[in-house]
C-alpha cells in the first residue's frame, strides 16, 4: 500500500543554514539579538538582513533539515 505524500504543514517552522559559514537560522528561535523575534518565518526576514557570523546575504542561505 502506498504511503500518503507528506506535505509541509503551514504551521511547521523551518531551519535555514548559511552556505558561507554554516550559521543556522531557526524560525522557532528567530534572531532576537538582531531584532528578529522567535517564530519569524524566513520569508518575513528583511531582504537586507545579513548573517550575524559572516555578513552573508539572505540569498546565501538554504533550507535544511536537522
Amino acid at each position: 500500500m502506498a504511503q500518503p505524500k507528506r506535505t509541509k504543514l503551514s504551521n511547521e517552522l523551518s531551519t535555514w543554514m548559511c552556505l558561507i559559514c554554516g550559521w543556522i537560522y531557526d524560525e522557532a528561535s528567530g534572531d532576537p539579538e538582531h531584532g528578529i523575534a522567535p517564530g519569524t518565518r524566513w520569508a518575513d526576514v528583511d531582504m537586507n538582513w545579513t548573517c550575524p557570523e559572516c555578513g552573508a546575504r539572505k540569498e546565501d542561505f538554504e533550507m535544511v533539515r536537522i
